[in-house]
């Protein structure tokens, strides 16, 4: 509820902390990596996230008079995201931050990537060139490097799996916001 609180705020920083993807690339990595099994990491990711998106869409409805329609058409994707995406991450989280290697390495690589997949620091770069975009989301941006860095240079348990993490972070940064990229151009709209 705080996060569609925080998205609602028409504070634009703090929108962005709750609709932007590194606060939840981070809190599904630090459930991962705390968990100890592989199972126990999917189940308590998945119903983290089920939770979270139930009391996020209840909230814009109910407190926020948000259409019932819309809202529950957006539950069922995140739900959906919420059985499969979500525990499927926190398994390969939890798999990677343990294990010592350059396969692990890529793997947390790719998964901290995903908080920087947003185009956020890619917007700050444009406009520090010189080549400004419309809107700036500086904060998203410098939590988006925070994130990123966590799970890459913080959960590893071995020193090599995070620092192949860490050298490989830019290309798995500049690869993961291609993927989302296709992805949102398969969209309707």
């Amino acid at each position: 509820m705080a996060a569609k609180a925080a998205d609602a705020s028409g504070v634009g920083w703090l929108a962005d902390l709750g609709s932007h993807p590194a606060a939840w690339v981070l809190a599904v990595a630090l459930l991962a990596r705390a968990a100890p099994t592989g199972r126990l990491a999917a189940v308590g990711s998945a119903v983290f996230f089920a939770v979270m998106s139930l009391a996020y869409y209840a909230f814009a409805v109910v407190v926020l008079g948000f259409d019932l329609r819309g809202q529950l058409v957006l539950l069922a994707a995140w739900t959906v995201l919420s059985l499969t995406a979500v525990p499927l991450f926190a398994v390969v989280v939890h798999l990677a931050t343990r294990h010592r290697g350059v396969l692990p390495g890529a793997v947390l690589a790719g998964a901290a990537a995903l908080a920087l997949a947003d185009r956020t620091l890619w917007e700050l770069w444009l406009a520090a060139t010189g080549d400004a975009p419309g809107v700036l989301h500086p904060v998203q941006a410098v939590a988006g490097v925070v994130v990123a860095l966590v799970v890459a240079g913080v959960l590893p348990r071995h020193g090599r799996t995070r620092a192949v993490a860490l050298v490989l972070l830019a290309p798995a940064a500049v690869a993961a916001t291609w993927g989302v990229d296709l992805l949102y151009g398969l969209l309707p709209g």
